[in-house]
Parts: C-alpha cells; sequence; structure tokens
C-alpha cells in the first residue's frame, strides 16, 4: 500500500485545497491520504470501490468522503470520471453552526468517514441526475478559479466548497438508507438535537426520544463512536462555550455557569477544573488579550 501526500497535488502550505477532475481507465493501487480528507463525486460511469480488504459498486452520482488513514483503490472502471477535492479537515472548522448541526453533514462528513476507516461500512450518498448536474456546475466553477487563480479566488474557492458541502448534506438527509445508515442517522439526529439546545435541560429520554431510538441504544451508538456517553458529550459542549465566555466576556463565573447550562457554579467549577486542569478563574487570567 502507498502513501499519498497533499503537497505532491499543491505547494500551498496556507491554502491546503485542491480540486481536478480525474479519470480512471484502469485498476489503482490501494493507497491511503496521510494528511488530507478527499471528497469523492462520481460524474460518470461505475467501478469497483475498495475500502480496506472489502468492495463496493460505485457509480455515477455517488459521493463519499475518505478520511486521511483509510486505504482504498479502484477497480474495474468503466468510463469512470470522478472529482477529487482534497482538503485539510480543519477546513471544515469554519463552517456555520447551523450546518453542524444538520444530520446529513454529521452523517456524510463525520460519522460515515469514521466508520468507514475502522470497519466495513458501504454507506453513499446517491444524488438523482437533476442533482448531480448542479453539483457538475458548482465544481466546474471551482475548478476555473483553482486554475484562474484571479484575485479572491481562495474565498471564492472556499464559499463554492461550502455551498457544495451544505447541498451534499441536504441530500444526504433526504435519501433513504439501510440499517446500518438508520444507525447512522439516529446518531446524526441526536448530536443535532444536543448541538442545537446543549444550553437547555435535557434528558437521555429526551435525547432519544428526538432520534426515535431507545436510551440504551443511543448510549450504544454513542460510545461506538465518540467513546463516551450522550452526557459526557453534551457537558463538553457546555464547557467549550464557557471557555469562549471566560476569554470573551466580562461575565461573572457565577454567571457563566448558568449561562452554560449548570445550576451549580460549584460543581461547573469542578468539571472545568477535571476537563483543562485549572479553575475557570485561571484560564480566564491565562486568556486575557
Amino acid at each position: 500500500m502507498s502513501s499519498t501526500y497533499l503537497n505532491w497535488f499543491t505547494s500551498d502550505l496556507q491554502f491546503p485545497f485542491y480540486i481536478q477532475y480525474g479519470g480512471h481507465e484502469e485498476d489503482t493501487e490501494l493507497h491511503q491520504h496521510v494528511d488530507f480528507s478527499e471528497l469523492v463525486i462520481v460524474l460518470n460511469g461505475n467501478a469497483t470501490h475498495v475500502v480496506h480488504t472489502e468492495e463496493y459498486f460505485i457509480k455515477k452520482g455517488n459521493a463519499f468522503v475518505i478520511n486521511g488513514s483509510t486505504p482504498h483503490a479502484y477497480r474495474d472502471p468503466h468510463d469512470f470520471k470522478i472529482c477529487n477535492i482534497m482538503f485539510r479537515p480543519e477546513m471544515l472548522a469554519s463552517i456555520g453552526p447551523d450546518l453542524k448541526k444538520s444530520n446529513g453533514y454529521q452523517a456524510l462528513f463525520v460519522l460515515e468517514p469514521y466508520y468507514r476507516n475502522i470497519q466495513s461500512y458501504p454507506g453513499k450518498l446517491a444524488l438523482p441526475i437533476p442533482s448531480l448536474e448542479y453539483v457538475e456546475s458548482l465544481i466546474a466553477v471551482m475548478i476555473e478559479e483553482y486554475h484562474g487563480q484571479l484575485q479572491g479566488y481562495q474565498t471564492m474557492l472556499l464559499s463554492r466548497f461550502t455551498e457544495l458541502v451544505v447541498y451534499l448534506s441536504r441530500h444526504y438527509d433526504t435519501q433513504e438508507k439501510g440499517m446500518e445508515g438508520n444507525h447512522l442517522m439516529h446518531l446524526a439526529n441526536a448530536i443535532s438535537y444536543m448541538e442545537d439546545h446543549y444550553l437547555e435541560p435535557l434528558t437521555l429520554e429526551g435525547i432519544a426520544g428526538k432520534s426515535n431510538i431507545s436510551v440504551r441504544h443511543l448510549n450504544r451508538i454513542f460510545r461506538s463512536y465518540y467513546q463516551m456517553t450522550p452526557i459526557a458529550y453534551m457537558l463538553t459542549l457546555r464547557l467549550e462555550r464557557a471557555c469562549s465566555l471566560l476569554k470573551h466576556s466580562s461575565l461573572t463565573i457565577t454567571q457563566i455557569s448558568y449561562e452554560c447550562g449548570f445550576n451549580d457554579s460549584n460543581y461547573f467549577t469542578r468539571q472545568f477544573r477535571k476537563a483543562y486542569g485549572v479553575s475557570p478563574k485561571v484560564y480566564r487570567q491565562n486568556h486575557i488579550d
């Protein structure tokens, strides 16, 4: 198995992004992307997609994300044309919080790539022809911008890439999935709901109900991906919000604890110290601008 690096395609370390049309007439060797993720959109034809040792049929309209350490290859291509979009995962950190709450985004860009890396997972988005045509128009603009490199082209590319991510995420929400995909969408739904309501009083029963699953199943699928319980994940969200308020507001520690969903400021301080190794007061002092 070979390794592929982003700097083989672009030397611009300030803009870790590359887009191209790819046409495979022969089998490709099994390879992994060391330092980037790849969004693949099948524009024409079909092939067998090898992931680890599993094989899956892919065809025109399919879209999927491969994370860095996941080995994959293409076999038996027939009129096979794809678009490769190579990017560092941190580029998605700048997307809006509303998209992070999207079930489709969580499934397509976060959960599917993770499961594909650790186990057999055939999930992929299937775009209908009219939707694929729209995606192709976005891709054409992005490739023209990338090669033209006119003033502001990076901003334009990030804007179009974000539009593409949103568009694909919306379509993922509406497509029917198999049993494994349903599990993934249940988890994505739970995450989206929690990220939208984590500052409010939440219970496991309430989260599970919004996800249409049992509390037991919610705990099981949460642990399989995040290696933590839903309650621990919610605590992480609240503490991250507290960090932001400590750095960028003049609210008191007690006010912040209540703003972030904690009913007891002493409990908030204990949990904060456990997570970050210092008290909220010391954290604020260390992050004064």
